[in-house]
């Protein structure tokens, strides 16, 4: 398999754990199961969390499965992925427009001064990038490197 598609696939792979992390770190008190919470707002949040990992497992298929044309699936791939990403930032920019808070501190630690979240998404967003870039050199059938 050509170097170049496998660092795609790791790459893609990398960001696509993202989707996951929501349903590990939000089902408890602090989300879900936080008593001050409406029920109407905890239904909304398994039907996210639930969108997110089946949309993690699409993407790992798209990312690892046999095919014909490898650059049209790790595209697929790496458009949902773009919109999970634009999803955080646009959440984070807008965050005082509708009274939101990056931070909770009971719950949150920072990483170099930034809040964790923040740091993560930065960090996904540079592999994303790199593997953009990757992906926009390949081949237009993926078979080649």
């Amino acid at each position: 398999m050509p170097s170049r598609l496998r660092a795609i696939q790791i790459l893609l792979t990398i960001t696509a754990l993202e989707f996951f992390g929501p349903a590990i770190r939000d089902i408890s008190h602090s989300h879900l199961l936080n008593a001050s919470w409406v029920g109407h707002a905890r239904l909304h949040l398994v039907w996210l969390l639930g969108f997110m990992v089946f949309s993690g497992l699409a993407n790992l298929y798209f990312i690892w499965r046999s095919a014909e044309n490898k650059r049209r699936d790790l595209g697929i791939s790496a458009i949902w992925q773009a919109c999970n990403l634009a999803g955080f930032w646009v959440a984070t920019i807008a965050v005082d427009s509708y009274g939101g808070a990056i931070v909770d501190p009971e719950h949150h630690v920072a990483i170099l001064g930034m809040d964790e979240n923040v740091f993560v998404f930065f960090i996904l967003t540079v592999v994303y990038l790199i593997a953009l870039v990757l992906l926009a050199k390949m081949p237009g059938d993926g078979k080649r490197s």
